[in-house]
């Protein structure tokens, strides 16, 4: 039996993907490597620290540290999320179903601490989740399973019950190993990675978290 609705947080329920970016294209170019657009999209869901590693094993003649590179970054990001930061349309319907379906709600993100408090405090959902877990605790992020893991240790709730939401490969990935049911919402540039056909329902958005939805993930359930 489904008990948990675990979410990840950027690109699902802050359309954040685009200030990611757009802190990583600067603090990199102050670094002395030009990113695009379609660069970022290569590290989509992994840990910043892990993002800046990327590069950097990459283009080992960047100036600042890594450690430096990485609160860079943040420090962009967290100003834009807590200046410009929207949430993806359907956030309300999809809590709003948790709730009838009497679904424990937990965050499960690659993002810092620092981060997730700055979506959590715009966006109004701070008091939402019963646990809020930030893969900079785990030795690996995503696709490494442990933060889905975690996430599910903390709730008090087997894998096997816990349906992820996510918006990226890599966070699908970490879901599927932790032995968890999928949603993936993709991200429009990677709507056309193969790696979704992992996902147990790819979903346009997540207005679509519904009854229909979840009777494809549990057959013999109705929520009334």
């Amino acid at each position: 039996m489904l008990r948990a609705l675990l979410f990840d947080m950027d690109g699902v329920l802050i359309d954040s993907e685009p200030l990611w970016h757009r802190a990583e294209i600067a603090a990199f170019a102050e670094a002395g490597l030009t990113l695009t657009t379609g660069d970022c999209l290569r590290t989509t869901g992994l840990r910043v620290d892990e993002t800046v590693a990327y590069w950097c094993e990459r283009s080992p003649a960047l100036a600042p540290s890594r450690d430096a590179l990485v609160a860079e970054i943040l420090e962009r990001l967290v100003r834009l999320v807590s200046e410009e930061g929207e949430a993806k349309p359907g956030v309300a319907e999809a809590l709003a179903f948790a709730q009838r379906a009497g679904l424990r709600l937990a965050l499960a993100s690659s993002s810092t601490y620092a981060v997730i408090e700055a979506v959590t405090t715009r966006l109004g959902l701070a008091s939402v989740f019963e646990v809020i877990h930030s893969a900079e605790e785990e030795e690996r992020g995503k696709p490494d399973p442990a933060v889905y893991l975690t996430t599910a240790r903390k709730l008090g709730v087997d894998p096997a019950d816990c349906v992820a939401v996510e918006d990226s490969p890599n966070g699908l990935l970490s879901a599927k190993a932790a032995g968890m049911r999928c949603l993936a919402i993709p991200e429009p540039a990677l709507r056309g990675d193969p790696r979704f056909a992992l996902a147990d329902a790819v979903l346009s958005g997540l207005g679509e978290i519904g009854e229909k939805v979840w009777e494809r993930l549990t057959p013999r359930r109705r929520i009334r």
